[in-house]
């Protein structure tokens, strides 16, 4: 369910920036602010904050939020162990007390009840009330909240309410353009740039078809999926549909079209 990252400076995650956001990210930190990050899925959120995390010399501790995760999930709860029943605590109560950076991925999968337990902790209090061993864990300096979603692919039923979006700064991210994308995919793929350039152009193609015929678009991981296994001796053509079409739809019909549409830019 969760995971740390520890590594600093020079063995931070490669991550180049698109804009103010790294800037946006140390002073959230600096100011003890809680950061949420907006965006369409595979466009370098996640790799964005492991990157932060080891600039700043902070473990980070990442949760995958989905449809059954609880605040007990994340704060923790008794289990028994050795015929002896112990407090275990969750990934936010560690990051809590080691001054971490906590990272919540897809923020608004998660139960309601994890917003009620994330709003002591994003406002001026910076606390965590555990109920169950009645402890009030105040957050110290190093701890820093971060919370990610898409916001142009969850429906009505999943987003987050205004009072709970208000708690945090925020910093949008989309696609890189293409002069920042295929030199990211170049060096991540070890294809060359001038084959890269062409899966980038094609990807940005299928991407204006979000909201047509796809619910998503091609995500920067997918290009890089693509140019792994081009680089690696597959065919252009094999790799385009297992990396970049398969991936966005189960629909034949669909395929077919996004496979002409291949034809027409690549040749």
């Amino acid at each position: 369910m969760d995971g740390t990252f520890t590594t600093k400076g020079a063995d931070a995650p490669f991550y180049l920036a698109q804009g103010h956001e790294c800037e946006i990210f140390a002073a959230a930190y600096a100011n003890r602010l809680p950061l949420l990050l907006k965006g369409p899925t595979g466009c370098g959120k996640t790799r964005f904050v492991a990157h932060m995390a080891a600039r700043l010399g902070r473990p980070l501790y990442t949760v995958a939020c989905h449809d059954d995760l609880s605040a007990a999930d994340l704060i923790g709860r008794y289990l028994l162990k050795g015929g002896e029943t112990v407090w275990v605590d969750g990934p936010l109560t560690r990051a809590v007390r080691e001054g971490a950076i906590c990272y919540l991925d897809e923020v608004v999968e998660a139960r309601k009840d994890v917003a009620v337990v994330l709003h002591p902790l994003t406002d001026d209090r910076r606390i965590l009330p555990i109920d169950r061993t009645g402890e009030e864990l105040a957050a110290p300096e190093g701890f820093m909240l971060v919370a990610s979603y898409n916001p142009g692919y969850q429906n009505i039923l999943k987003t987050l309410k205004p009072s709970t979006r208000q708690r945090f700064l925020s910093v949008e991210f989309t696609f890189p353009k293409p002069e920042h994308e295929i030199p990211v995919v170049a060096r991540e793929s070890g294809l060359d740039e001038d084959r890269v350039a062409l899966l980038v152009r094609l990807a940005n193609k299928l991407r204006g078809l979000k909201g047509q015929d796809l619910e998503e678009g091609v995500s920067t991981r997918l290009v890089v999926y693509a140019a792994t296994l081009i680089a690696g001796g597959m065919d252009f053509t094999r790799a385009i549909r297992a990396a970049m079409i398969e991936p966005l739809t189960d629909d034949a019909d669909i395929r077919k079209g996004l496979s002409d549409l291949v034809v027409a830019v690549a040749g």
